[in-house]
């Protein structure tokens, strides 16, 4: 199973939110992170939806998380902007013509398998994704102390 780069820059908008610790805006997420602005606000409308992010407009607007990031679970992330989890045909929307789709093992295994990727990722929140040990929160003063040298020396 390999997610889609939606599902990864949509974790990381959320890292990126917790550890600015203030608005951002998705313009420095973009330069952060070398992508197209218009990909970050495809994946903004998705994660305000859900209601993972909330934003304001105007002067003094942007963007920020809409709960704490503890209480905001990698898991429940994935499976919210994630669109497709279907590990066979049984998995697919509109069932299949399979006379064993409720007995066999194969389709309990792999139901098994997924249960226990998201209980596995849900145990990490977004705030256990970053911190002084990752590299998002280094990245970050970095980038603060490139661009005005006293705030980066008073961190």
């Amino acid at each position: 199973m390999k997610l889609t780069s939606q599902t990864n820059y949509a974790v990381r908008m959320l890292m990126f939110c917790h550890s600015k610790g203030d608005r951002a805006k998705v313009k420095e997420i973009a330069a952060f992170y070398g992508l197209p602005e218009r990909f970050l606000f495809n994946i903004l409308q998705r994660l305000t939806a859900v209601g993972l992010m909330e934003t304001t407009r105007g002067r003094g607007g942007g963007i920020r998380l809409a709960r704490p990031a503890e209480q905001i679970m990698l898991g429940d992330v994935v499976r919210l902007v994630e669109e497709n989890f279907e590990m066979a045909e049984c998995f697919e929307a509109g069932g299949t013509d399979c006379p064993l789709i409720n007995t066999c093992g194969l389709n309990k295994a792999l139901s098994e398998a997924l249960r226990s990727f998201f209980d596995s990722l849900n145990r990490y929140s977004i705030a256990d994704l970053t911190g002084s040990e990752f590299n998002i929160d280094v990245l970050m003063r970095l980038n603060l102390a490139m661009k005005d040298p006293a705030q980066g020396e008073a961190n």
